[in-house]
């Protein structure tokens, strides 16, 4: 790990036409600010339009944030569920430019090879790191973040060195191949034990018909978890996610990080003028949702976002499509920048803000509570009263990263 802006290695720079940094050089300020946006959007959870939703629940406005700020049961999609996607994606985009800069600097396919490895492996240790905090025990799952984007980072990283054509026709067999998995996996019999898989056999987001291959705790993916996540220690014997998710997840994670890094190479392409890229960052977009809307809607595969089926890698790596479209084109290619800096200043430590999220926003909190007592987040009653308290935690943690930016302290795996 160094101290010098998140997994996206090296931050996108705008190259000269030999592939070698310029001497004028800048940075792709709209990849920063988009991925600011996905940090202040996970970090915004400390709000918890949950509790203001319930103890308002004839307000259908905080009904509305609430839904965006959490996670659909299972069929669909929020705002929230594209946090993910974005990061993953993302990680994608910044690919080209650090495999780049990298080589400018001269080192050979073999040293970026093994620090690629060994990135990977930090992601996958970080992640399981975070998710042990609360454990009397380290918690072995691979379904996080952080994870997902580790056990996939170097076979995005060898796909990198490869044409579009390879990458494209990599993207299609992930997706079909992973289809294949679970329509073939058979579904669960007359005698199946709901119960074991913690779901009831008449939960109202169940599937039916040929789409029930996709269903919760009772897929290919879960079965693979019953396996492989006992052969670690636990306190208790695997028996499933309570949400369903799972670590073979990580193969379409993959996917989405390939749509990303074919946006990368456009993105970076000097041969490419901004406005087209643009263009072709939008059809692709649109192309792209709508084709995962119509294997949901033909029932060839649900668009389903805790399992990451290949619907979802579609209609998600769509929205981010048409996400960093629009930001590039208001701040890189109209210049409308000023307004994207708070975004910036996350974005640009974004591993950072991820772990101070994990860390430090109970200390901060609590801290408060200590300091100011307890109620004092209750100013403007109980309702608002995590509005108070998370906006506070969000404004010392926004600080330390602008303290961060100011120095010149990024950090970076």
């Amino acid at each position: 790990m160094q101290v010098l802006s998140a997994t996206s290695t090296e931050a996108p720079r705008v190259t000269a036409p030999s592939g070698k940094t310029s001497a004028t050089s800048h940075r792709v300020v709209s990849v920063d600010a988009y991925r600011g946006l996905v940090m202040l959007l996970m970090m915004a959870e400390v709000l918890s339009f949950r509790r203001v939703s319930e103890a308002l629940p004839n307000s259908s406005f905080w009904r509305f944030l609430y839904h965006h700020q959490d996670h659909v049961p299972w069929v669909g999609c929020s705002l929230h569920d594209l946090i993910q996607p974005s990061f993953s994606f993302l990680v994608g985009v910044a690919l080209p430019y650090s495999i780049a800069s990298r080589m400018a600097k001269g080192a050979k396919q073999s040293d970026l090879l093994r620090h690629t490895i060994v990135r990977s492996i930090i992601l996958i240790v970080l992640g399981i790191f975070l998710r042990s905090m609360s454990s009397t025990q380290t918690n072995f799952t691979f379904e996080d973040t952080l994870t997902q984007i580790g056990l996939g980072y170097t076979f995005l990283y060898m796909l990198g060195f490869q044409s579009p054509r390879t990458q494209i026709i990599s993207l299609a067999a992930i997706l079909i191949g992973y289809w294949a998995a679970f329509a073939l996996f058979p579904l669960p019999d007359a005698s199946f034990n709901y119960a074991a898989a913690g779901v009831p056999p008449a939960w109202e987001h169940n599937l039916t018909g040929f789409a029930a291959h996709w269903n919760k705790n009772t897929n290919m993916a879960w079965a693979f978890d019953r396996w492989f996540l006992n052969l670690f220690p636990r306190e208790k014997p695997f028996a499933y996610n309570e949400g369903g998710y799972a670590t073979l997840s990580f193969i379409p994670t993959l996917g989405t990080m390939i749509l990303g890094l074919i946006a990368g190479n456009t993105l970076k392409s000097p041969l490419v003028a901004s406005k087209e890229k643009i263009k072709r960052f939008i059809i692709v977009g649109i192309g792209l949702v709508l084709a995962g809307l119509l294997l949901h809607i033909t029932g060839v595969n649900p668009i389903v976002k805790r399992i990451w089926t290949p619907a979802w890698t579609l209609f998600s790596g769509g929205c981010c499509f048409l996400l960093l479209a629009f930001f590039y084109g208001v701040i890189d290619y109209k210049k409308y920048k000023a307004w994207s800096f708070p975004l910036m200043v996350i974005g640009m430590n974004s591993i950072a803000a991820y772990v101070m999220a994990h860390t430090l926003f109970s200390f901060i909190e609590n801290s408060f509570a200590i300091h100011m007592g307890q109620n004092y987040s209750k100013v403007f009653g109980d309702a608002y009263a995590s509005l108070i308290s998370g906006s506070l935690v969000l404004l010392v943690t926004f600080y330390i990263l602008y303290w961060m930016y100011k120095r010149k302290v990024f950090i970076r795996i």
